[in-house]
């Protein structure tokens, strides 16, 4: 059991709400539009889960490899840093979770478009692999794009625009015009909460040469681009509630713009940036709240 607990652990579930942010908007827009499907909901959600737990485990190996994860980081100890799992069983984990993220992927894409829709099909496959490329890729390798301040770019294209706009494709077999802003605000606020972890490991990741762009930014820009990100989310969200606005109950996702307001006012007050660590899952929660209001929302 101890085992157990130790690969649970290192797998991170508590990101898991985050990365199925989308997944949940993009259905809630196809139930509207009549094309929603329960086994393409529950495939989707099983494949964004194994993509995000194969990237968890394969950033904890990448940093754990290059001692970028030693005693001056922040957040709660990864698997390898503290030597309770060692590199190489670790590196099976991955090729196991690789396995079950590429069945996954194969058994939704033949599911959302059988043998009718070769293009669409071709397309998922390709974004499947590149999508398996990228979870592992962000800390693994001699030039992993975490390492190159490229993470945001990475974290905006998969958690907002592929979960999203992708999502939706899977059932619609077509894209509409109304998930782009949400899968913007989505993007935005995944990206911030990438943004606020690399703000709190700041100073580590400097001296460990990991050039995110908050090391790139420096204090002061960070929380500037910080600020954009996140008040880009409520500007874009605002204006998809008031573009596709058919009853109050549509507007119901603004709620989380106060917790978001609160959030930008502890992060430009926080001076010691570690400090900002609980934050983090009060964004990530915020994020996930926020893509179930504004679904469900839109339905009622």
């Amino acid at each position: 059991m101890k085992n157990v607990s130790l690969w649970i652990s290192a797998m991170r579930l508590r990101t898991l709400p985050l990365s199925v942010s989308g997944i949940i908007l993009a259905s809630c827009l196809a139930e509207y539009n009549g094309v929603f499907k329960w086994d393409i909901f529950i495939l989707a959600i099983l494949t964004t889960l194994s993509f995000q737990i194969l990237s968890n485990l394969a950033n904890d190996y990448g940093d754990g490899v290059k001692g970028t994860d030693n005693s001056n980081r922040i957040g709660p100890e990864r698997a390898i840093q503290s030597g309770k799992i060692t590199p190489e069983s670790m590196f099976n984990a991955i090729k196991i979770s690789v396995l079950i993220s590429i069945i996954l992927s194969l058994t939704l894409i033949f599911c959302a478009f059988n043998v009718y829709h070769f293009f669409l099909t071709l397309t998922f496959f390709i974004l499947g692999v590149v999508s398996i490329v990228a979870a592992m890729r962000y800390t693994v390798g001699k030039n992993a794009y975490g390492y190159r301040g490229l993470g945001d770019l990475f974290v905006f294209v998969f958690f907002g625009i592929v979960s999203v706009i992708g999502c939706y494709v899977l059932y619609s077999k077509q894209i509409d015009h109304v998930v782009f802003l949400p899968a913007c605000t989505i993007g935005l606020l995944s990206t911030a909460v990438l943004n606020l972890n690399n703000m709190r490991d700041v100073e580590s990741d400097k001296k460990s040469q990991k050039m995110t762009l908050a090391v790139k930014l420096g204090k002061t820009y960070m929380k500037v681009y910080h600020f954009f990100l996140v008040g880009s989310a409520i500007l874009l969200s605002a204006i998809f509630g008031l573009l596709y606005y058919t009853s109050p109950y549509n507007l119901i996702f603004m709620v989380t713009y106060i917790p978001l307001i609160i959030h930008l006012i502890k992060v430009k007050k926080t001076t010691e940036l570690r400090l900002l660590d609980p934050e983090l899952k009060k964004l990530a929660l915020t994020t996930f709240l926020l893509a179930i209001l504004m679904g469900i929302g839109h339905l009622l």
